[in-house]
């Protein structure tokens, strides 16, 4: 008997966990609009016009040279130091840099988040509708996730307080939010920071596009008003590039460690030489030179998309927001229509957009859908809006 006759095909036993993951609907759509020709209005990418390639040239140069060893060794599963300190700076609260963890995208921070508050069966609150990305960073540790009535000023604060009982933590994203590019209000702010107060409900809360606004800052984070019931994310994404997968979170001390072994456990830490790039890129104010030119871009191409639907979507019973600031904005499709239905007759038209019953934890609105203005031209733009005004002119008289 030779040793292969007695081999056979493994059995591969799914944990539970494994088979409550789903793939991203948005990556999902993303192929399909990698086909020539289709304008596309579905992703979240930011616009590649805004990666600060040169300034990234001369500090990997800069690193390489100067700390080039260091840089490509492992590291710290805190983060680099500076990097941490210079986020710590930037915050409008105060903050020690021992509370800031780099992490791997902040995508991540909601990953380490999922491991060290979640047990299967513990109740989360998120706003309705939500980040698919939190819904899928949340899922596989098997929650009860229940979404929070919102408005156009963010959450309703009466039916947190009624579903907060029992909860783990409140997911929440203040500003520009994705999926629905809403900002809430002040007043809202301080209803919901005192309401999570005295209810002892901790908030996590996402801030990867705060600093895209376009006519006036946002007010103050929820996590300025009680920093030690806040677990705060943010990222480089959006004001540098998505490619380095970096972003940070900041915890207060009774939680911080118990996120940083869940990153130890991970990755062991963020890439060093990153790490060490968005240093030294970040010196001597760049960012404040920086980010200015993106607000203006994304806001003219906000500005584009607004007036495209305007023109294009007379008498068709589409329902639009306004966005004050980041890249996305929110539609409702008149009545009788569905947007999932929608998408592939949008397709055939050369035009994508993202369906917004993914982004709900429960009771989805198969009527809602999101539309990215920052990686399409204008002249993409108004023909995109032209194409999808057609859709939906040709589903209603039901074609």
């Amino acid at each position: 008997m030779k040793l292969n006759d007695l081999q056979t095909s493994p059995h591969w036993t799914l944990a539970r966990r494994a088979e409550r993951m789903n793939p991203s609907v948005i990556r999902e759509i993303l192929k399909v609009t990698e086909r020539p020709g289709i304008i596309s209005f579905a992703g979240g990418l930011p616009s590649p016009k805004t990666f600060p390639i040169d300034a990234f040239a001369e500090a990997c140069a800069k690193v390489l040279k100067q700390d080039g060893q260091a840089a490509l060794q492992y590291a710290a599963s805190e983060g680099y130091a500076p990097l941490r300190e210079a986020v710590a700076a930037r915050l409008p609260w105060p903050v020690d840099p021992a509370q800031v963890l780099i992490t791997t995208g902040s995508q991540q921070g909601l990953d380490l988040v999922a491991k060290v508050l979640i047990d299967s069966g513990s109740r989360i609150l998120v706003e309705t509708p939500t980040y698919l990305g939190a819904l899928q960073a949340f899922t596989p540790m098997e929650p009860e996730v229940v979404g929070v009535a919102s408005d156009a000023e963010g959450v309703d604060v009466a039916d947190l307080a009624a579903k907060a009982v029992g909860a783990r933590f409140f997911y929440v994203l203040p500003n520009f939010q994705n999926p629905t590019g809403r900002t809430m209000s002040e007043a809202r702010r301080a209803a919901v920071a005192d309401a999570a107060r005295q209810l002892g409900l901790p908030i996590v809360e996402d801030n990867p596009y705060g600093d895209l606004w376009f006519d006036a800052p946002p007010a103050a984070p929820l996590t300025a008003r009680n920093p030690e019931g806040s677990i705060y994310l943010g990222s480089f994404s959006k004001v540098l590039a998505p490619g380095l997968r970096l972003g940070y979170l900041v915890a207060p001390p009774a939680i911080a460690p118990k996120l940083l072994q869940a990153k130890q456990a991970a990755d062991l830490h963020s890439p060093s030489f990153n790490q060490r790039m968005v240093a030294e890129v970040m010196k001597d104010g760049f960012l404040d030179r920086h980010v200015p030119t993106i607000r203006a871009l994304y806001k003219s191409q906000r500005d584009a998309m607004l007036a495209a639907l305007t023109r294009e979507m007379a008498g068709l019973g589409l329902e639009w927001n306004s966005p004050d600031g980041g890249m996305f904005l929110w539609a409702r499709l008149p009545a009788g229509l569905d947007a999932v239905a929608l998408l592939p007759k949008a397709v055939d038209r050369g035009v994508a957009f993202v369906p917004g019953a993914a982004f709900y934890a429960d009771q989805p609105d198969p009527r809602t859908l999101r539309l990215s203005f920052v990686t399409a031209s204008v002249s993409q733009i108004d023909t995109g809006i032209a194409a999808l005004a057609a859709t939906i002119r040709e589903a209603l008289q039901g074609g």
